[in-house]
């Protein structure tokens, strides 16, 4: 290929639809654990994380609920992805092998929020929330119904087996959020007097974007490392179900959904869909309580 202008912005033009063929390749679950939300500048504020409130009679004057009572930032971070097309693939007209790379860039591109998004949920037992504990913590500040402030857990079991995730996600902030503030761009650098061409001889392709990810409401998840089973996954949503918030108001909390790694898959869907199950001391069988009672996600990203 002569390499002039036009020849470059026509090969720019075919990268790119390779590019954005691979956008659409990546099948996406992020959606399912995380609310998405737009970001405008920097870093946005969730402060009003702290507030779950609900209504209340009108008695006198109105009860505004504070928000500021919590601090919980997440900064968008800068992501890259860059790859590089020697000038003589160009010239020698051997620039296709480098379509299949574009559209595994986009694939990339595409599957990246899943990384963020479940990367969060699986270090959820470090990674801090808007009350300054772990996401997954046995001490979440709670006022009890004498405003008492009192512990609550999302965590259970103290085994070394795989974590398996129980989620409430029909609420219009899920459990995770995934904020976005640039979406990917596909750009070139190949002007004879960039660095790369000029030096290296070597056109770059690349793709930059601004996200990130963090959590939601705590409330809405449960995480064990107990082995997965219709007694252990029965306590789960119990407790999600009883969970109450400041001064012991129920929440209203039902969890729809059993997020698990890989390695559980085949144990998840047997428990999801057996019609008997062990009974608690491992004699008999009998009714399976968790049949078909929640959805489940098996992870590509835990």
């Amino acid at each position: 290929m002569l390499i002039n202008n036009a020849n470059l912005k026509t090969l720019f033009v075919a990268f790119n639809a390779a590019f954005k063929a691979g956008l659409g390749q990546a099948a996406s679950q992020y959606g399912q654990i995380a609310t998405t939300v737009p970001s405008t500048t920097g870093a946005e504020e969730y402060g009003w994380l702290g507030q779950l409130p609900g209504l209340r009679e009108w008695l006198g004057d109105r009860v505004v609920h504070a928000i500021g009572n919590h601090g919980y930032t997440i900064k968008n971070r800068p992501f890259e992805l860059t790859v590089g097309v020697p000038r003589t693939a160009i010239e020698d007209d051997t620039y296709g092998v480098y379509t299949p790379l574009m559209t595994e860039m986009g694939r990339a591109v595409e599957a990246h929020p899943d990384q963020l998004v479940f990367g969060m949920l699986k270090s959820g037992h470090s990674g801090l929330c808007y009350d300054g504990q772990p996401f997954f913590s046995a001490t979440h500040p709670v006022l009890n119904d004498k405003g008492k402030p009192v512990a609550q857990s999302n965590a259970t079991g103290n085994g070394t087996g795989d974590v398996w995730y129980l989620l409430d996600t029909r609420r219009a902030l899920k459990p995770l959020i995934y904020q976005t503030r640039k979406a990917p761009n596909f750009v070139a650098l190949t002007a004879e007097t960039d660095d790369n061409v000029f030096n290296r001889s070597q056109y770059v392709y690349g793709v930059d974007a601004r996200r990130n990810a963090g959590y939601g409401f705590w409330q809405l998840a449960h995480a064990s490392n107990a082995t997965l089973n219709a007694e252990n996954l029965t306590a789960a949503i119990t407790a999600m179900e009883t969970r109450t918030g400041d001064h012991g108001r129920p929440l209203g909390i039902s969890p729809n959904l059993l997020v698990v790694p890989k390695k559980l898959r085949f144990d998840a869907k047997k428990l999801l869909e057996a019609d008997l199950v062990p009974n608690a001391a491992g004699t008999a069988t009998e009714s399976n309580p968790v049949k078909n009672v929640v959805d489940l996600l098996v992870a590509d990203w835990l």
